[in-house]
């Protein structure tokens, strides 16, 4: 089968755009769940609706791919399953090295959709010497003096790093060096990569700061209708939700890292 490191993904090549990229996995994740009920065709507005974009937008980005559907039928699922599972290099087998075996670091080796969507876990690796030859989800985990023998071993060319965020960067600079060209970055900081190296960043507190922000609009536009235009009350400046307080009154610092999130 083939590996990771001797043939890429042709999406830049074909001059597919980043936006379209990103919403493939969208739209198989979708018909997948077609296929898994037997349903042989879809239009583009069921389909489109399972993955939560407008009808229009997916056959512009079906257009990249050279698929139109077929008028009144719609589109193939099966054929489509495995056009986008192509485009996306889902057809061969994708080692993966997770750097970093804490709570989260063990939580994504027994994450079950890796396996199912073309990505192989080749290694658990973590600088715990305690660590060392444990069991973590049925593979034991190695130390990290021996990350770059593993990556060439293996040939692995992904790397996702759960580690905390003072050894991010380091564990980053090693990955590349020994030949990682791709990093799943789940540490709460900001990566350095050379180009040619694609980092994708997966961040809960983000998520929720911004769930946060529109919370406090809907309570300010609420609190607004309650008071009426006469009230006297001010709904202009924001407020913390009583979370963010302490008993006395006062605001709470960050709370530390938070865990990043699962991946869908």
């Amino acid at each position: 089968m083939a590996t990771g490191r001797t043939h890429r993904p042709a999406t830049r090549s074909r001059g597919i755009p980043e936006a379209t990229v990103a919403r493939l996995p969208l739209y198989l994740r979708a018909l997948t769940a077609l296929s898994e009920r037997s349903v042989p065709t879809v239009s583009s507005e069921e389909l489109a609706a399972a993955a939560g974009v407008n009808s229009a937008k997916l056959r512009k980005d079906f257009s990249y791919l050279g698929s139109y559907g077929t008028r009144g039928v719609g589109y193939d699922v099966e054929y489509l399953v495995y056009q986008i599972s192509r485009e996306l290099g889902l057809t061969q087998d994708w080692p993966v090295v997770i750097v970093g075996i804490g709570n989260l670091g063990a939580a994504l080796a027994g994450y079950g959709g890796f396996a199912s969507r073309g990505f192989r876990v080749a290694a658990l690796i973590d600088a715990d010497p305690a660590m060392t030859g444990k069991p973590v989800a049925g593979i034991p985990v190695q130390h990290s003096d021996d990350l770059e023998k593993i990556i060439n071993e293996d040939g692995v060319s992904i790397g996702v790093i759960a580690t905390p965020a003072g050894v991010a960067q380091q564990v980053c600079d090693r990955l590349v060096a020994a030949g990682v060209t791709s990093i799943l970055n789940f540490a709460p900081t900001v990566l350095s990569v050379p180009d040619g190296v694609d980092v994708r960043k997966v961040d809960l507190s983000i998520e929720l700061q911004i769930l946060a922000f529109h919370e406090q609009r809907k309570a300010g536009e609420e609190a607004g209708a309650e008071g009426g235009p006469d009230s006297g009350t001010d709904t202009g400046a924001p407020t913390a939700p009583p979370a963010a307080r302490t008993a006395g009154g006062s605001r709470k610092g960050p709370d530390g890292d938070v865990p990043a999130v699962m991946p869908a």
